[in-house]
């Protein structure tokens, strides 16, 4: 099962890009999510992973989770830039189906998106991070039979994203890597990042993806503005349904690109050959 390990996260508070600061084949019905075969963080509301901030600096902003909703602590947290913009996460040009977030896939929902490189080498495919913010959690497990890597990052206005299924890290994100315990199978628990490592906007993160032995060259990216519920969650069927910590943050991803890189990622055909572009969060 997936569950996130109890203890305190460190988040650091910077200037960042997105968040207050400087700035051939069609689709496929394959989900690469370890979810699929674990339960979600979301989906677990007891189980939470508090985020705060031990700097001692002026801001001292923390961001927090109590089991029910995320609150800025300890300080008002710095300004997303508005409109808030994201970079894309890869070379779009290369992506051949998008991963619509908020909708059920494999049998379980997904607040994340995620994107499909089908016919593309798996180290064929570079992640940079979307915008400036700090690894807090992170996960290797096993899932088919090859290690897996999940990166979450909060930026101190209160922007986060989750990024699942890498396969060959980065340098600096590889070192946080082997400090974690050592991969189980289906066992994708998060466990704390101390201190936090800074990530910058376009940082690559990753330089291969997904799944080699079965050719499944994707993966998966979730951003949640942890500054206010989003509309699906008005409906208070939603959290209790969805769970209380990612569900009802997540945000389309796709619509904070620029404009053209958001006019390519809704072109692409739907990932998910039963959900297809059902979104609870992209309208």
């Amino acid at each position: 099962m997936r569950t996130t390990a109890i203890g305190l996260v460190v988040v650091g508070v910077f200037a960042l890009g997105a968040c207050g600061g400087d700035d051939d084949t069609g689709a496929t019905d394959t989900e690469t999510d370890a979810d699929d075969t674990a339960t979600t963080v979301d989906e677990r509301g007891p189980e939470t992973t508090p985020v705060a901030d031990s700097h001692d600096d002026a801001s001292s902003v923390t961001w927090g989770f109590d089991g029910t909703a995320w609150t800025a602590l300890g300080g008002t947290p710095p300004a997303c830039t508005d409109p808030l913009e994201i970079v894309a996460p890869a070379d779009l040009a290369l992506a051949t189906a998008a991963l619509y977030p908020g909708q059920t896939r494999g049998g379980n929902y997904k607040p994340h998106g995620g994107l499909i490189f089908n016919g593309v080498a798996n180290d064929g495919v570079a992640v940079v991070a979307p915008f400036d913010a700090q690894i807090v959690r992170a996960s290797r497990y096993i899932e088919q039979g090859e290690v897996q890597y999940l990166f979450d990052a909060i930026a101190p206005c209160g922007m986060m994203f989750r990024v699942d299924h890498l396969l060959t890290l980065d340098t600096a994100l590889q070192a946080v890597a082997d400090t974690l315990p050592e991969p189980a199978v289906d066992d994708s628990r998060t466990n704390a990042v101390e201190p936090p490592v800074a990530v910058t906007s376009g940082q690559v993160l990753a330089t291969a993806v997904g799944f080699p032995q079965t050719a499944n060259t994707s993966f998966d990216l979730g951003v949640y503005d942890l500054r206010a519920q989003n509309a699906a969650a008005q409906d208070p069927a939603f959290a209790s349904e969805r769970g209380p910590e990612l569900a009802p943050y997540a945000v389309c991803w796709f619509d904070l690109l620029p404009a053209v890189d958001a006019e390519r990622v809704r072109s692409l055909p739907p990932g998910d050959a039963v959900s297809g572009a059902t979104s609870d969060y992209c309208i």
